[in-house]
């Protein structure tokens, strides 16, 4: 299994940024997908989840109606396009193979920081 993520980097307060996650070494599209943030000093938090067909996403209440999951099974990656940032979505971010309470696999993550 392999997780690659990209597209991180630093964003003013308000901001928009996409994050991506190459997957490789397993059937991507038979695989719920995760995403998974640490911020510094701090354990993972759970973000988001999208089901192998993209018909059911959930999200942690943090983020929801600001972050949107999405995925490419022709491409095998995955996305998280994140809107209206704050300074605490400062985080690492990993992707993960499997639901919520479920991953096994972790990707080594990008970073996300929010500040004027």
């Amino acid at each position: 299994v392999q997780l690659v993520e990209s597209g991180g980097g630093m964003v003013q307060p308000g901001g928009s940024l996409r994050v991506s996650c190459a997957a490789s070494g397993f059937t991507f599209n038979l695989y719920h997908m995760t995403w998974v943030r640490q911020a510094p000093g701090k354990g993972p938090e759970w973000v988001s989840t999208i089901s192998p067909g993209s018909t059911s996403t959930s999200y942690a209440d943090s983020v929801k109606g600001r972050f949107t999951i999405s995925r490419d099974n022709a491409k095998d990656t995955l996305y998280l396009q994140m809107n209206s940032l704050k300074p605490e979505d400062t985080a690492l971010y990993s992707c993960a193979k499997g639901g919520r309470w479920t991953y096994v696999a972790r990707g080594q993550g990008t970073q996300v920081t929010v500040s004027s």
